[in-house]
């Protein structure tokens, strides 16, 4: 078991700055794991129910195919954006180590801070791209969807399903991840370069 370090001798400014890497990284983390597991959930889901992809319209189903790998693409980048925001908290314990050889320096952890922003940035990037092709294949099923009393008796794939608006909240969940990782990112660089 580790033993708590005398925090007496550290200066007061190293102190906040390791506060608020661990408090900002842990609720990065926590958030950013939350709605990754839900939209990584509601996304599996889509791509096992047949329903998402197996649209009338070709190009409609072609859309929508590739929204959903880009969707996966940010899910991906939302694990890797918690990766870094568990590394602000454990830079933020390595901050009050007494030894200041094992204590990372201010340049290596705007760097760590710096590359968690860019993975976000990308991250997002990939879920709006995914966003966009989402939205664009829903509304072209609502367009494309016949009208009248005999809409029963057609193929039900060409109506807009509640699955597919699963799919755009599990990007909006994502593009959320992603966002709460940037303003984090953003927050704690600004704290660790001042």
């Amino acid at each position: 078991m580790r033993d708590k370090p005398d925090l007496s001798s550290l200066p007061s400014a190293l102190q906040r700055v390791a506060l608020t890497l661990r408090t900002i990284g842990a609720i990065s983390l926590w958030v950013q794991a939350v709605l990754g597991v839900i939209s990584t959930v509601i996304l599996i889901f889509a791509a096992f129910s047949g329903s998402v992809g197996r649209q009338g319209a070709q190009a409609s189903s072609q859309g929508t195919g590739f929204g959903i790998f880009f969707a996966i693409c940010g899910v991906v980048a939302v694990g890797a954006g918690a990766y870094f925001a568990l590394r602000y908290s454990r830079i933020g314990r390595d901050l009050l180590a007494t030894n200041t050889a094992e204590r990372p320096s201010k340049g290596e952890t705007l760097q760590v801070i710096r590359l968690g922003l860019m993975v976000n940035m990308v991250g997002m990037l990939l879920t709006i791209l995914g966003g966009f092709a989402i939205v664009g294949s829903i509304l072209a099923k609502s367009v494309l969807q016949p009208q009248g009393a005999l809409t029963t008796a057609i193929d039900p794939t060409r109506f807009v399903q509640p699955l597919d608006l699963f799919v755009v909240q599990a990007n909006t969940n994502t593009i959320a991840a992603h966002f709460v990782g940037i303003a984090a990112s953003i927050w704690l660089f600004n704290r660790v370069s001042r």
